[in-house]
């Protein structure tokens, strides 16, 4: 699958995903800062070509596990920004009914089976989707998303090798944004993580994690071949973190771990401002940009008002769920 391929509509509704998220991101980064959030966030902003291009090719029986960074992988996934929303401010009208917080939103219906606070947590919970889908016989995949601090934990290697002995439908994604925490990348990982998937038979690639694009191209060939019984993927994306590991770092660091310059070099290839780039270069008008960008601005204007104003969960209710 080529980049080529893709259609300006789909560019379009894709970049207009983007912003939602966006949008969410840089919102929840105020009211964090305020103490309207009764706990901390990890943004996804800087990333969200990812979790939309891979998404765009899913659908409610497909599933996808994710990570502590996870709010742009539910929203790329799901339609359900008011009940996500609540979510993080642990409300009871949440998706989780307040229980889940940000680091782990989740939606069984919509095949989300949750943000995660382990690192790697998810890889073993994708690898069992994957079976599952395989033994009941679906043409149905379940994608991994896990951060390049993950890809050194030995559960990566472990359900790479099941993947290739079974040829299960999993495609793994790293999303290598150039930090695991606070230290560089390059100081903690050695070599090509996309190449860690060469000794099992399974294919790897790296992949423009910015460009939606490329995302959408490389992700639909894989998620392809998966359902068409080829197995496994591993596909390193990369891209940079324009927020913080964890927001209101700065209160805790006795020093920065990254210049501001960095930052600012690297927004010059941003995901939004590269589709926003496609999109003119398509022969998109600014009329039609704008039009998608204010319905997305007014739904997430009415998610958060929703939060803000919901209950908070009973105490009662945290016996509830607990056990089956």
């Amino acid at each position: 699958m080529s980049p080529r391929e893709i259609t300006s509509e789909k560019l379009l509704q894709m970049y207009g995903r983007m912003f939602r998220i966006r949008q969410v991101e840089e919102r929840l980064a105020t009211v964090q800062a305020a103490g309207e959030l009764p706990g901390p966030v990890h943004l996804y902003i800087g990333e969200e070509a990812i979790a939309v291009g891979v998404c765009a090719h899913l659908s409610d029986q497909d599933w996808i596990c994710s990570t502590h960074r996870g709010h742009g992988h539910f929203l790329a996934k799901s339609d359900e920004i008011q009940k996500m929303v609540a979510e993080v401010y642990g409300r009871a009208t949440g998706v989780c009914g307040g229980k889940g917080g940000s680091m782990h939103v989740a939606d069984v219906s919509k095949g989300i089976l949750g943000a995660n606070g382990i690192v790697g947590g998810g890889i073993a919970l994708a690898a069992g989707a994957a079976l599952s889908a395989q033994t009941r016989g679906t043409r149905n995949v379940a994608v991994v998303f896990f951060g390049d601090g993950a890809a050194n934990q030995g559960v990566l290697f472990e359900a790479l090798n099941i993947a290739a002995l079974w040829r299960l439908p999993l495609i793994l994604v790293c999303e290598n944004n150039g930090y695991s925490e606070f230290s560089p990348t390059a100081s903690v990982t050695s070599g090509e993580i996309w190449n860690r998937a060469t000794p099992f038979g399974v294919p790897g690639r790296p992949v423009d994690g910015n460009d939606v694009r490329e995302v959408w191209a490389a992700a639909g060939e894989a998620i392809e071949r998966a359902r068409s019984g080829g197995g496994a993927t591993l596909l390193e994306m990369r891209t940079y973190r324009l927020r913080g590991h964890v927001e209101a770092e700065k209160s805790f660091l006795s020093r920065s771990y990254r210049s501001d310059a960095e930052v600012e070099q690297r927004r010059e290839r941003e995901p939004l401002r590269l589709a926003m780039a496609a999109l003119q270069g398509a022969g998109v008008t600014a009329d039609a940009i704008a039009k998608v960008e204010e319905k997305e601005r007014a739904a997430v204007r009415a998610a958060f008002e929703y939060a803000a104003e919901s209950p908070w969960p009973a105490p009662g209710a945290a016996f509830e769920h607990m056990f089956a």
